[in-house]
């Protein structure tokens, strides 16, 4: 069993088989010309293709041989009712836009969370075969160039920081409005990495990433791979943030400090 110092080596075990699972079915439609998307929304666009519900699926039927006592929360299909108080949090392709367009930012997430929040997460990111890991005692990062520690920046003046979101308006225009003041300040900003940004904050390349309007399953294992590498995340009041809503994803606890000074004053 896992311990607030150790992972259960069955929970990486599994992990595993369902971010391999996961890149196959994705890699399998990636950049296909046959690649086509069904739209969530009735208005506005929230894109689903084959490859979003076939990697759930997969990782659905492996959790239901493996870990059948285990809740799950996936993007696709909803919630499955479980016992043992885990609950596997699923996106099955968070950045489909991306993922559409062809660009290598999309990833697959994993966590698993219990009644206080997510203690294990993966990034994975099939094209490019980089797997980011976070859990008790645990934050590495396993790509073409080998394995590395994951480990976050050192604190620094929010005027040096590198700060990411994925869409420029944010959220409401009123998050788009604190999220400028928050640019503005900051010495870089960059836009549309989706979870990429998040595994860069734990890899030590970005300082921020801010957002709004996410559900649990998009941030749940960043959370964990963040948390891992030595990083912070909460929303914008500075309380939890596994359940979605606004995110600030930070580096370290000065960074946080900094950029909770200014979105903190937003209204909701």
């Amino acid at each position: 069993m896992s311990t607030p110092d150790t992972l259960d080596p069955d929970i990486m075990r599994v992990g595993h088989l369902l971010a391999d699972a996961a890149r196959h079915e994705t890699l399998a439609h990636f950049r296909t010309a046959a690649l086509s998307a069904d739209n969530k929304l009735a208005q506005g666009f929230d894109p689903v293709t084959i490859a979003d519900r076939a990697a759930e699926r997969a990782m659905l039927d492996i959790l239901a041989r493996e870990r059948p006592d285990d809740a799950v929360l996936g993007e696709e299909y909803g919630a499955v009712a479980g016992t043992s108080g885990l609950t596997w949090v699923l996106d099955p392709i968070d950045g489909t836009r991306g993922f559409m367009s062809g660009t290598p930012t999309w990833g697959v997430l994993i966590a698993l969370s219990d009644s206080t929040g997510p203690f294990f997460g993966i990034i994975d990111q099939p094209y490019i075969r980089e797997r980011f890991i976070g859990g008790p005692g645990l934050a590495t990062v396993t790509g073409p160039s080998g394995t590395h520690t994951l480990k976050t920046r050192a604190p620094r003046d929010l005027s040096e920081a590198i700060v990411f979101t994925t869409f420029p308006e944010v959220g409401t225009g009123i998050e788009g409005a604190a999220f400028a003041q928050v640019a503005q300040r900051a010495q870089l900003t960059r836009y549309g990495m989706d979870c990429y940004a998040y595994a860069l904050v734990a890899a030590g390349q970005v300082d921020l990433v801010i957002e709004a309007g996410l559900q649990a399953y998009d941030v749940q294992a960043p959370i964990a791979v963040i948390q891992a590498a030595g990083g912070i995340v909460t929303d914008w009041q500075g309380g939890p943030a596994h359940q979605g809503g606004r995110i600030i994803a930070a580096a370290n606890a000065e960074i946080h400090a900094q950029a909770l000074a200014i979105l903190g004053a937003c209204p909701e």
